[in-house]
């Protein structure tokens, strides 16, 4: 089976949130935590949807989330990506950080339905400065394959770098807002102001 017949979401949320000071997967901006609000969008959009944990946190998640542990081969964001590719090597995912309290469904749907299965990835972009988000992204499994490959060459370990060097479609949401990243205090206090207006 291909990545054209199949699509899952993963949440990256085993991340350290060491500029944030707490887990961010833990911050509430719509009454649940963020992974779990995230988790949740990808169910509408995707055939399975998992959480990317560390193996430390896999006893903290509720049982009705389905989890795929880091296996800790790559470092960074990869680390995630490849681990959940790995497990399933021939599926298309949406990849989506723990750390965007603003993404919706709506804009989920504006990224499914500009997929380009024929690109490495199909990721949202901001017009002003147009560079792939990797964790606001589809990434075809061709693409992940492409990423073992850069991962052991050693060529780097950055997911944006390596989307820029290849083939990728970029999509610009709707409303930009969608990929604002909450990654400190200050932008976590942006963040609620706009959930609750």
């Amino acid at each position: 089976m291909t990545s054209r017949d199949k699509l899952y979401g993963l949440v990256l949320s085993g991340g350290k949130s060491t500029r944030m000071g707490k887990d961010k997967g833990l911050i509430e901006y719509h009454g649940i935590p963020q992974r779990d609000y995230i988790y949740n969008l990808l169910t509408q959009v995707c055939d399975e949807t998992f959480l990317s944990v560390r193996k430390d946190q896999v006893t903290e998640i509720p049982k009705e989330f389905q989890v795929i542990v880091d296996e800790d081969v790559y470092k960074g964001p990869y680390n995630g990506i490849l681990s959940a590719h790995q497990k399933y090597p021939n599926v298309a995912w949406l990849v989506l950080a723990c750390d965007l309290p603003l993404i919706d469904v709506a804009a989920l749907k504006e990224l499914i339905k500009g997929r380009n299965t024929t690109k490495f990835a199909t990721a949202f972009a901001v017009k002003e400065n147009p560079l792939p988000e990797p964790l606001c992204a589809i990434w075809e499994a061709d693409g992940l394959k492409a990423s073992v490959l850069y991962m052991n060459s050693q060529q780097g370990s950055c997911p944006r770098k390596f989307l820029i060097n290849n083939d990728v479609e970029l999509i610009f949401p709707t409303d930009e807002r969608v990929l604002l990243n909450a990654n400190s205090e200050n932008d976590y206090q942006e963040a609620i102001k706009i959930v609750a207006q």
